[in-house]
């Protein structure tokens, strides 16, 4: 058995939490766009040429790209309806269960209009709506992603929006995953093309012949996928710039160790980028966890994958408490956080910054990964300090209302004026001086 412990990074922080912080600090930036002058020079080159040449791009670069020209761009309604009566009913009461479970708890993200009475009659509120088209970007390549379907497709519908269409790349013989269709039937998406990376992109941002130009983007991708959606951002909205996956888990001496080690390899699993942290108090899970790994890893169908995550970007951290633990995950901001300890609400009280805490032994992140109900796509590399999980607000934008009595003008009258003169605005101040008597600004 090949042992993986040497690759493993092992830290006793006991004492000192400078080397922990910096290592995951290295880990959080394993990924900087800032840094993709290539592939960023590559994306904007695709870009202008969809933007020019509309679907005779599209079906160009895919053929370059993907390795088949596509007679038709979209997918039709029977090829989606054929992928759904091929899936095992199994497959498609999970499917069913998912969707209604992502449902409803979206349902109860959506905003509420308000609208309040000042002291001088004056109303001011705020008004939500949907944007009128979204796009979503499911990825290929590694694996299929039907859950990555239900998770942006849903919000989107909830929230109102006319039109949700989606992009996804094909195999070489210019089918999408059955899967992913279901998927997709099961949302209520019906308009679909087998287009992906940057390319897909830009005909969302831009619109061409065949696809229409929306007003949200959403949905992962890989670096070209993310760089395109960083170059169109300001004439078409995105959710984030999604990095790859993370988890990190706190475990005290409760945690068993199949389950941590499951939990871990769950993480590793997804991309040779993929993060997979373990924050413990409990000194002898260290050998354990990374014995039940390689356990674990015997016949793992991924598990090149996993040995090359875990080799880069795996980590384990002695920790003296479960307050350090709090305050390196806070610094780390994870995109998953697992609390595998005996009392998992109390610490989570001290987190800061996750994309998703998931509390307890019966908490795994496959759970939110697939049906809990919460989005699945997540902040990461970090940015769960500033940002949130994709949500119903994604899709929806907000109007404020002012609707000022005469009184109310006449009343914060000088102090507009004011305001407008100490930034030398003449305009400003003269189109409130127009509307109220002279004698009312002396007042």
């Amino acid at each position: 058995m090949e042992r993986l412990t040497q690759s493993r990074k092992i830290l006793n922080c006991t004492k000192n939490l400078k080397e922990a912080e910096a290592l995951l600090d290295k880990i959080a930036s394993r990924t900087s766009l800032d840094s993709q002058e290539q592939a960023l020079a590559a994306v904007n080159k695709i870009l202008e040429e969809v933007k020019e040449l509309g679907d005779d791009a599209l079906i160009r670069l895919t053929t370059k790209f993907d390795g088949f020209t596509p007679k038709q761009l979209e997918i039709s309604p029977a090829e989606i309806s054929q992928a759904w009566n091929e899936t095992p009913k199994e497959l498609q009461d999970s499917l069913f269960l998912a969707k209604n479970r992502i449902e409803e708890f979206h349902k109860n993200q959506f905003p509420k209009d308000f609208l309040t009475k000042g002291v001088h009659g004056e109303h001011l509120g705020r008004r939500w709506s949907p944007v009128s088209k979204a796009g979503i970007y499911i990825p290929g390549g590694r694996a299929a992603y039907p859950s990555t379907v239900l998770m942006n497709a849903i919000p989107a519908l909830v929230a109102g929006v006319e039109e949700v269409i989606m992009m996804s790349p094909a195999d070489q013989t210019g089918k999408l995953n059955k899967t992913v269709l279901a998927a997709a039937h099961v949302s209520g998406i019906t308009k679909i093309f087998r287009i992906g990376g940057a390319q897909a992109i830009g005909a969302l941002a831009y619109g061409t012949e065949t696809i229409p130009r929306v007003d949200v983007i959403s949905g992962p991708g890989n670096i070209y996928v993310t760089l395109a959606k960083k170059s169109v951002y300001g004439q078409v909205g995105i959710d984030s710039l999604a990095g790859p996956s993370e988890v990190l888990i706190i475990a005290d001496n409760t945690a068993k160790v199949e389950q941590l080690a499951a939990d871990l390899l769950a993480q590793a699993e997804h991309d040779p980028l993929a993060a997979s942290i373990l924050l413990t108090t409990d000194e002898t899970l260290v050998e354990k966890v990374n014995f039940e790994i390689e356990k674990q890893l015997q016949n793992h169908p991924r598990a090149e994958i996993c040995k090359q995550s875990i080799k880069d970007w795996g980590l384990i951290v002695i920790c003296k408490n479960l307050e350090t633990c709090a305050i390196l995950s806070n610094r780390f901001a994870p995109e998953h956080l697992e609390l595998l300890i005996t009392n998992p609400s109390e610490l989570a009280s001290k987190i800061k910054n996750a994309g998703a805490i998931f509390l307890g032994h019966w908490s795994p992140e496959a759970a939110g990964d697939y049906l809990a109900g919460p989005n699945h796509t997540l902040p990461t590399s970090g940015t769960a300090r500033f940002s949130s999980a994709l949500g119903v607000e994604t899709f929806m934008k907000s109007t404020s209302i002012i609707n000022f009595t005469e009184e109310a003008l006449i009343k914060t009258g000088s102090a507009i004026i004011q305001l407008a003169n100490s930034e030398g605005l003449h305009s400003h101040a003269n189109s409130i001086k127009l509307r109220i008597p002279r004698t009312s600004l002396n007042d």
